[in-house]
Order: C-alpha cells, then structure tokens, then sequence
C-alpha cells in the first residue's frame, strides 16, 4: 500500500563480508563525510525482488546499489544456459565478438585509448574456445553493448524476459538495451561509468565487480587520449591502428586493483566497493557509478540498461565532475 512501511531485511554481516568496503586512508574533508553517510559499508542484499515502489524509493533515488537474489528463479534460461546449450540453440549463430591482446577493451594503452578489434564468429567458434577444443588470437568476449541479445541471438528471447517488470514500472519506461555477455576469464573491463540504471543478471558462473559511488569523482583521474583500434593481422598478431577522424577520448588510465598511488596519489582518499555476483543473483548498478569487472571462465550473464533521468543528481554530479576540473585534483 503507498504509504505504508516497507520492511528490508539484509542478510547476516557475515554474509556481507564478501562485498568488502575499502576506506581510502587519507584526508578528504568535506567530499570524505559525504562519502560516509551516503555510501554503503558494503553492497546490500535483498532476499527477493523489491516493489516497484521500494526499488525507486529505497536504491534508485538515492542512487545506491544492491545485490537482488531469487529474482532470475522464473527464468528458464537459470536452468538450461550452458555452454552445451547455447551450442545447440545458437551453434551456428553469428555474433559480434571483442578481441584483444590482453583481455582489456576499450582500455588505455600506453598513450592511446584502444578499442577491441570486432569479428563475427559463429557461437560455436567462441564456444570451442571456452571449451578448450580450438584456439585463437587474443582474448574473446561476446560484448556488443547496442541490445546484442534481441539483434543477434533471438532464438535465445523466450528463456528469459524481455524487461524486468517491477524496474519497469518504478522508472517508467522499458530498457534501452538487453545486452549478452560470454566471455574468457582473462576478459576485463576497464574502471568507467555509464548513464544508465543497470540491472546486470549473471545467469551462470559469476562476476566480480570493483565500484565507486559518483561522489567519488574528484578522486578518479581522467585523462585525454588519442583513439585507436586494435587489428588483427593473418599472423594472429595485434597492432594498433590510429582513428584519425575521431577527436580524443577522457578515459581513465587508473587500474583499482593495482592503483599506482605514486602518480595518482589521490585515489588513496576514493571509497571502493567489492561483490560478487553469483547464478541467480541480479546488480542493480545505479547509473554514474564508476565500475570495474572482471568474471569467471565461461560466465554467461544478461543486463537491462535503462536510461538515465537527468535530474538534480545529474546536475549535482556534472557540478562535481566540473570543480575538480577546475581545481586540477582529476
């Protein structure tokens, strides 16, 4: 009933610990207090899916992520997604596949920001690699994020829904994008954030995510960076080729599992969040959250994009992200 009180039971602190919050040890002032009342110790977790007037009133308005189990159980694909599976349904299916040298796309390289070289492969092919029956150049990761799973693979629609209802109804609107993630385990992606309210569901394996809250903006460094693409050649060797029609790119050079505090001594003062998210379970990853990701071998997961409202906490964070600019902390 609207209005009425909403009861929200978090799992036993143990259980939590394994989405560890790691406090930067420096000062911080202002920006550091606000961190702390409004971020989390550690991602949350709801024992089923929220109301639609819970999930906008609880996580989305204040823009705080957590981790929804039970909320893929309806779900055929929870059952029968498997690498033998998505073989019979989708052998033969050509797909947009991301490789790489070193499992990083869209990443910074040296003095260059480099986005994968893009192939299209049969599912099979991608599938025989997972497997450890053939091999190829590189790192392989299904990722094409313009809504790959209806556009590429639609014999596989009917094993899942086509939107999460109840987050449909909160924000009012269907998602932008269903996207399809199968890939290596040497497969990362790179710390950046995205203006969209994300609802990612890991169907088999796990994922694991590294987050910052948007106030953490001022302790991130970006930096601006001339495009490139890598290209495989017939040797099976990469190279980096130049976009020259492209201008250049703000990205973040800062790896957060190997921060190089020396140049960046500023990210020691950012607030990290670490989860895993297992078979079943469901991220909701607020939009503007800077995230990192990496995965298990062979994961298969789906993600709802929605975009944005570009509201006050729009306003507020391109207020941030304009100061620090202005004060060359990032």
């Amino acid at each position: 009933m609207e209005g009425s009180l909403i009861e929200v039971t978090f799992e036993d602190p143990k259980e939590v610990g394994e989405c560890e919050h790691q406090q930067g040890k420096g000062g911080g002032g202002g920006l550091r207090d606000i961190g702390e009342l409004n971020v989390p110790l550690a991602v949350p977790y709801l024992d089923q899916p929220p109301t639609p007037l819970h999930f906008y009133r609880d996580w989305v308005c204040p823009n705080r992520p957590c981790i929804i189990r039970h909320a893929l159980q309806h779900w055929p694909a929870l059952q029968k997604w498997s690498l033998p599976y998505l073989r019979a349904a989708a052998g033969s299916t050509e797909v947009s596949v991301a490789v790489t040298p070193d499992g990083y796309a869209d990443a910074v390289r040296g003095d260059r920001f480099v986005m994968p070289a893009e192939r299209r492969l049969p599912l099979s092919c991608v599938l025989d690699v997972l497997e450890g029956r053939a091999q190829h150049p590189g790192v392989l990761y299904v990722q094409k994020q313009c809504s790959n799973l209806p556009t590429e693979l639609p014999q596989l629609l009917s094993d899942l829904e086509p939107h999460v209802p109840w987050a449909s109804e909160a924000l009012g609107k269907m998602p932008d994008a269903v996207n399809f993630w199968l890939g290596e385990a040497a497969a990362v992606t790179s710390l950046h954030k995205d203006h969209y309210e994300n609802l990612y569901c890991v169907v088999s394996g796990e994922k694991h995510f590294l987050l910052h809250p948007p106030s953490d903006r001022p302790f991130i460094p970006y930096e601006m960076y001339t495009p490139a693409t890598y290209q495989l050649t017939e040797a099976g060797s990469f190279k980096m080729v130049d976009e020259e029609a492209m201008e250049k790119v703000p990205w973040i050079p800062l790896d957060p599992l190997a921060p190089d505090l020396a140049r960046y001594p500023s990210y020691s003062q950012a607030q990290a969040l670490r989860c895993t998210v297992r078979a079943g379970e469901m991220l909701y990853l607020p939009a503007l959250w800077f995230h990192h990701v990496r995965q298990s071998h062979g994961c298969i997961a789906v993600n709802f994009w929605y975009d944005m409202e570009y509201d006050l906490k729009y306003s507020y964070f391109q207020l941030l992200d304009s100061l620090t600019k202005a004060s060359g902390l990032a």
